[in-house]
């Protein structure tokens, strides 16, 4: 099945260049990276160009557009419009995925399907003395590693990072009691299936965007399944100037009304990235 991971970034070069070097180490490696970029400077680029030149077997590709403040999902929205592939793996630029993660996804891919993990989340000081050994020697997802960094503050986060047999693992996602709310940062469905719903609501900034896109795909018939212990990711920390708390409340309105409506097209979405128009 060819696959492309889309993950999204801005103006965080270094986080973006330790992201890539965990696709590196995938024992299944997608067909297509595509970094979609909400409008970095010329360092981003020139990030990607380094990996590129040090693991020239990395297939990067760069979408990019202006920058006009926070608009992840219109730049998601280019990105899989503009994608090749069949089947699609969102993380963001910021989180460092475990060597199996990309064969998880593929492993429980389905058509009526969305997958949604979680994230295995650094502080500031930790995030700030990881290096890019640490990601190539596989030592950020080492248990000892993320105990000895003080990550583990929850019983939760010992099982994201594998504390139990993948089949303990496997079976507890599957009754674990948490909504299965579609993640951006640890997420996979089919691409026709997203086009579907029209992909992402562009209307939609900062908090929110991801529960309303997996409610409309659930609405859609595409339901969503846990891979909360099964996918490893490690999530660096960052500052959130973006945030507004007035947006976010108008999102839970979005939110609700799409849940109680049965929505299941986005108005502002990706028929206006396709050629030809709507799918």
């Amino acid at each position: 099945m060819n696959t492309e991971l889309i993950l999204s970034t801005y103006n965080s070069p270094r986080a973006l260049v330790l992201t890539l070097l965990s696709v590196a180490r995938q024992t299944r490696r997608p067909e297509s990276i595509c970094v979609a970029d909400d409008g970095s400077g010329p360092e981003t680029a020139a990030a990607i160009a380094d990996v590129q030149a040090r693991f020239p077997g990395l297939p990067i590709r760069h979408v990019w557009h202006e920058d006009r403040g926070f608009e992840k999902n219109v730049i998601l929205n280019k990105a899989i419009a503009t994608s090749q592939a069949e089947y699609l793996v969102f993380i963001d630029g910021d989180c460092l995925i475990h060597p199996g993660f990309i064969a998880r996804h593929l492993e429980l891919a389905r058509p009526d399907r969305f997958l949604s993990g979680s994230l295995i989340r650094l502080d500031t000081p930790t995030t700030e003395a990881v290096t890019e050994e640490d990601v190539l020697q596989g030592r950020v997802f080492d248990r000892d590693w993320l105990a000895q960094t003080g990550t583990f503050g929850r019983f939760s986060t010992r099982l994201k990072a594998g504390l139990l047999p993948k089949p303990a693992s496997h079976l507890l996602e599957a009754v674990y009691p948490v909504g299965r709310n579609w993640c951006g940062a640890n997420g996979s469905a089919y691409r026709a299936a997203i086009l579907r719903v029209n992909g992402l609501d562009e209307t939609m900034k900062y908090g929110g965007g991801d529960k309303e896109f997996g409610i409309r795909l659930e609405n859609s018939g595409v339901k969503g399944r846990h891979i909360r212990f099964t996918a490893p990711l490690v999530h660096l920390d960052h500052p959130r100037g973006y945030k507004d708390a007035e947006k976010i409340r108008a999102h839970r309105a979005q939110i609700q009304a799409a849940r109680a409506s049965g929505k299941i097209w986005a108005e502002a979405g990706i028929d206006g990235h396709l050629s030809g128009g709507a799918p």
